[in-house]
């Protein structure tokens, strides 16, 4: 089941939008996270904490969960 996480911004970041989406605590713990989970955004991996994200794209992170990037 996907979940959506709304966004006030036209783009954030992936680092950010981990924060946002309650999978990380803090902006910090990003780089970690980024290392030792597999991250694909519109089916591609990617482990760029300064990825862009904008509203319609797709994070997966298996065992983790499926999140969406919807406008406010």
């Amino acid at each position: 089941m996907e979940k959506e996480v709304t966004i006030s911004t036209e783009i954030i970041t992936l680092g950010q939008f981990l924060k946002l989406a309650d999978v990380i605590q803090s902006g910090g713990m990003a780089k970690w996270f980024l290392s030792e989970y597999e991250v694909y955004i519109n089916g591609e991996q990617d482990q760029r904490r300064g990825r862009k994200l904008a509203v319609g794209d797709k994070v997966e992170i298996p065992e983790v969960g499926v999140f969406v990037v919807a406008a406010e």
